[in-house]
């Protein structure tokens, strides 16, 4: 991330409503690693244009795609998809979306 865009590692920086940046707090997350801003701010991935990312088990994937999702979802109004590999990870991301 360049200096002059430094803030944009703090989630509060990504004009998300605060009830979702609440939620994020109250869990800890304030800002994401500088790999996290950097996928989102790549061409044109937040006007709904494609990204393929790759990163290790827990290295943060799933908060670019919350992100994503979420930025969607409220500036568009439209539904999303979200699929999740096992039962488990969807019953407990259906939760924290809620």
């Amino acid at each position: 991330v360049p200096e002059d865009q430094a803030d944009k590692l703090l989630l509060a920086s990504w004009d998300l409503p605060k009830a979702v940046l609440e939620k994020y707090h109250s869990l800890g997350v304030v800002q994401m690693f500088e790999w996290q801003a950097e996928c989102l701010m790549l061409g044109q991935v937040l006007e709904g244009k494609n990204l393929v990312y790759s990163a290790p088990t827990s290295a943060g994937k799933t908060l670019v795609a919350e992100l994503l999702i979420l930025k969607r979802v409220l500036e568009t109004r439209k539904k999303a998809l979200l699929i999740l590999p096992f039962v488990s990870v969807a019953k407990e991301k259906k939760c924290y979306l809620q």
